[in-house]
């Protein structure tokens, strides 16, 4: 025997919802907030924008081969800035050899040993304060305990800055990747018998690898433009010089003491120098971000 169930339809879902004061106060709320939001977006891209902009503008027409054949010349006459690229260049990557093993070992402590205890909260703290401090205090720090001592400027006491930079944006990175690492592979490393350096060398850091990797591409970016530190340690040189017991020439502070002299030409090289170590930092921003998104 079949019985025939008869069932009421309701109202629509919809028709509901339209008479729902609550629905239409957070749909309301919804469309205020997604406007403020894409205005938010649009007003900081403007800016950034503008800044290209005049960039280009301003220097790109400097790009040029002199520009990485020559080095600073003096006023009225031509030149280019190999010698400050140079400089930076072997600055920037002895700072970044020395900084991020430090900052790849502490990261390690903190996501791998750092479970219990007062030590893991502690540096996690410390290191924040130290990723926020203002660059000019790192300079003056490395002045103190080093320029001061030796008695003169140097690509040493340069790099020794920039490596303190380097240090809480690589712990920062590497604490933060190797905590993405799932459990289950370190607990069937253990299962296997696997010493703890092993698994951490042979799975967690492999696993990680691309965000570590990212981190530290983002110090370098960061560091590459740092004029306050350089100002108080590595100062500036005229001329190509790879001693690193002296004053080194770099991009950051050539293009401050350019940009403030009255010499047309070296202004017209302050803003070459300004292009590019912005398009290098650019670049190396979406290379970073570029292998943290395949990770993801």
């Amino acid at each position: 025997m079949n019985i025939n169930v008869k069932v009421t339809m309701q109202a629509p879902v919809s028709a509901i919802r339209a008479d729902n004061w609550v629905y239409r106060r957070r749909a309301i709320m919804n469309k205020v907030m997604l406007t403020l939001s894409m205005a938010a977006l649009a007003f900081g891209l403007f800016w950034l924008c503008w800044i290209l902009a005049v960039l280009v503008l301003k220097g790109g027409g400097a790009l040029s081969l002199t520009l990485f054949t020559e080095s600073t010349p003096p006023p009225g006459a031509a030149g280019g800035l190999l010698n400050a690229i140079m400089g930076s260049f072997v600055m920037v990557g002895v700072g970044t050899l020395v900084g991020t093993p430090v900052g790849i070992l502490a990261g390690t402590y903190l996501a791998e040993y750092g479970q219990r205890g007062w030590l893991a909260p502690a540096t996690r703290f410390l290191n924040d304060v130290l990723l926020s401090a203002p660059s000019i205090v790192i300079g003056l720090f490395i002045y103190a305990v080093y320029v001061s001592q030796v008695g003169h400027y140097s690509g040493w006491a340069g790099s020794f800055a920039l490596a303190i930079l380097v240090i809480p944006v690589v712990v920062r990175t590497t604490d933060n990747m190797l905590l993405l690492v799932p459990n289950s592979l370190r607990e069937a490393c253990f299962a296997l018998g696997c010493p703890k350096w092993r698994m951490i060398t042979m799975v967690s850091y492999k696993a990680a690898r691309s965000g570590i990797l990212t981190g530290i591409l983002l110090a370098v970016a960061r560091v590459a433009g740092e004029t306050a530190p350089l100002l108080f340690t590595a100062l500036n040189n005229q001329f190509m010089s790879f001693d690193m017991n002296a004053p080194l020439a770099n991009l950051p502070v050539v293009i401050f003491q350019f940009a403030a002299s009255p010499f047309k030409d070296w202004n017209t090289l302050a803003w070459a120098g300004a292009t590019l170590i912005t398009l290098a930092v650019l670049a190396l921003n979406i290379i970073a971000r570029s292998l943290f998104r395949k990770t993801s």
